[in-house]
């Protein structure tokens, strides 16, 4: 039996392509794209997915990976991927933006550490909420649901289906404003009693200029917020990175234009 170089890069192909897609997404995706995790385990688990996903992927076009429109059609999977993992990471990325806010609130803006998940150096405050969210987005199988959403996907948008264009791109753009906003409500309760006192101490201090209120301010904004961020702040931050979650997926089915793939 003679195997062709046409039916050989074929084959190669129906492997590659939804390699593309799947690695470029546990790139960048929660827990798959954490720096902790080596280049070599993430490459082995985007292969290792590709593997149980190929039955679901469906007809690949038999185009040479090398032709002009293979690579074409490798760098569309590459980015409906990077799509899909970006939208989940800026979800999960709130609780970065909400600990920033809480910890400049408190007075702790200058206490900052390495990030290990992403190697940037990130307020304590903003470590302990991404550690809590990721614990969090494990618990409640998010890594399987974005296994099933990568292989929904396939179905969804076949591969060399072009769906992407300026609006999916300004799209993701504008999914940053959602985490800001989703920021915002987790932080802002916190915030809101951490601003008062520091308002206090500034009336305080125009009153009594001779008093030394800003030897107490520190103490204490960092005292009330160690006291009130598990009343005011975690309690609700389950439910509130649920919402994000589910908007994100919401978000993606819409971005490639299949609202359903995201439910």
């Amino acid at each position: 039996m003679e195997i062709s170089s046409a039916e050989a890069a074929a084959w190669v192909g129906t492997f590659m392509y939804p390699l593309m897609r799947i690695g470029a997404a546990a790139l960048v995706a929660p827990v798959f794209g954490n720096d902790m995790v080596p280049l070599q385990v993430r490459v082995f688990i985007g292969v290792a997915l590709t593997i149980a996903v190929l039955p679901a992927v469906g007809e690949v076009p038999p185009v040479d990976p090398l032709s002009p429109d293979g690579l074409l059609i490798a760098v569309q999977e590459i980015l409906v991927g990077l799509t899909i993992g970006m939208v989940l990471a800026l979800a999960l990325n709130t609780a970065v933006i909400a600990g920033e806010s809480i910890a400049l609130a408190m007075g702790l803006g200058f206490a900052t550490m390495v990030d290990p998940q992403t190697g940037m150096s990130v307020p304590v405050i903003s470590q302990l909420l991404l550690t809590i969210v990721t614990l969090l987005f494990l618990a409640v199988g998010g890594h399987l649901m974005l296994i099933q959403l990568l292989a929904d996907s396939f179905s969804a948008v076949p591969i060399g289906e072009i769906v992407l264009d300026r609006d999916v791109f300004w799209g993701v753009a504008a999914w940053g404003t959602q985490m800001y906003a989703g920021a915002v409500l987790i932080a802002l309760p916190l915030v809101t009693v951490l601003l008062v006192i520091n308002l206090s101490l500034g009336v305080m201090t125009r009153a009594a200029p001779q008093m030394n209120v800003f030897s107490v301010g520190l103490p204490l904004t960092i005292l009330v917020g160690g006291v009130l961020m598990p009343i005011l702040v975690l309690p609700a931050l389950p439910a509130r990175m649920a919402m994000m979650w589910s908007e994100a997926y919401n978000t993606i089915g819409q971005l490639l234009g299949t609202p359903g793939i995201g439910g």
